[in-house]
This record gives C-alpha cells, structure tokens and sequence, in this order.
C-alpha cells in the first residue's frame, strides 16, 4: 500500500537534506521511507526554487494571460459549433429559414 505524505512533510525532509547534519540514508531511516524518494523530493525542491523569489502578481498575471487564452478559445469554439448547428438545421428542415 501506498504511502501519501503531506506537503509538510516533504519540505520538512527537505530542509533536514539541505542542513547536511545526517546523510540522505540516515533521514530515510529514520522517517521510514526510502532514500529515491527524498532524491526525488529534493530535486523537485531544486527545480521549483526559483518560483518562491518571484513576485506574487507576476505569477497571477502569468496564470490570467493563459486562462484569458483558453477562454478565448472555447468562445471561438462555442461560435463555429452554433454556426454549424444553425446550418444542419436550415439544410435538415428542422427549422424553416429565417426571412
């Protein structure tokens, strides 16, 4: 069975790793889990650092640029899908044309 640890828990690990007070083996015993994984954790740690030093709106203003994206999208695909659908029910009969 799998194991799920808390956020906390990781970063805790973490920090232990980043003091280099006992080695990556000693910690895994210790915290009963295995050392790939506090590998693992630290390099996810690593490669996420450099987000913590940028500032808070630039990140928002990364997030609503791409959702203001998307959102442009699915607006043009909710106007071809109604183009269409208007058109299957001119040429299918359903609806008579509109004069």
């Amino acid at each position: 069975m799998r194991k799920r640890h808390s956020p906390n828990f990781k970063a805790d690990t973490v920090i232990e790793v980043f003091k280099e007070d006992q080695t990556i083996n000693q910690i895994a015993s210790a915290k009963q889990i295995h050392p790939t994984q506090i590998y693992e954790w630290k390099a996810h740690a690593l490669k996420e650092l450099h987000t913590l030093f940028e500032p808070q709106g630039k990140q928002d203003a990364a997030q609503r640029a791409a959702n203001e994206k998307r959102i442009h999208a699915l607006y043009a695909e909710i106007g071809r899908l109604t183009t269409q659908l208007e058109w299957l029910k001119k040429k299918s009969g359903i609806e008579p044309p509109a004069e």
